[in-house]
Order: structure tokens, then sequence, then C-alpha cells
């Protein structure tokens, strides 16, 4: 993306995705600032992935503009998160609950069994 000549404005570059010293040269390249509002800290991060922004990628604004990054989701916007499930488990049951348990040979046959097969 070349900043067209004669104009004031630039188009926002894609940092989703890039690391922060990335992104950062990334918008200087085109003659924009970065501000990242989740870290005050932010001329001093380099390994953290942006995970959002803020103008969108494309969107035209004018060159010496700032576009804001944000390293976390925030409350409720998604995110990794606890992927193992650490609730109850599923109540038991099921196949297992509705069969009667295998007999060996020469065992009494369940009642329900002789139902649905006949006798031995």
């Amino acid at each position: 993306m070349r900043i067209r000549p004669g104009t004031s404005e630039v188009r926002v570059p894609r940092l989703v995705g890039l690391m922060a010293v990335d992104a950062r040269e990334s918008a200087r390249a085109r003659g924009l600032s970065l501000e990242a509002p989740d870290r005050p800290d932010f001329h001093l991060t380099v390994v953290e992935y942006v995970v959002r922004q803020y103008p969108q990628p494309g969107a035209e604004v004018l060159r010496d503009s700032v576009v804001h990054v944000w390293f976390d989701f925030g409350e409720g916007d998604g995110g990794g998160g606890v992927r193992e499930p650490l609730g109850p488990a599923p109540p038991g049951g099921g196949l297992r609950r509705e069969l009667d348990e295998p007999c060996t040979l020469g065992a009494a046959v369940p009642r329900a069994a002789t139902a649905l097969l006949g006798p031995p």
C-alpha cells in the first residue's frame, strides 16, 4: 500500500496478528502512530500480539492519525480461556443404564432378555 502523492490520506494496515514491535514499525512506515489503551507501557511492549485494532484495516485516515490497538480481549470479548471442562461430568447412564449386565453361561437370564429373546 503506497501513500498516494498529493494527498494527506493513508490506508490503515492490518495490525491484528502482528507483534507489538512489528505493528509499531508498520504503522510508522505509513505515517501513523499507535496507542494501546490496555497497555500503559506500550512503548516497552515487544512480543505480545495485537488482537484488535481501530480503525479497521483498509480505512482511509489522515497521515499522523492514531490507530488504537489492543493486546488482550476485553471482558466477554473472547479469548482462549480454559478449554477443559471444569464443571460436573455429564450424568452416567445412557445405554449402560438401560442394558442388564452380561451374563455368563449357565447363569440365570434376566426377565427382560427372556421377553425379547424367548426362553433359552
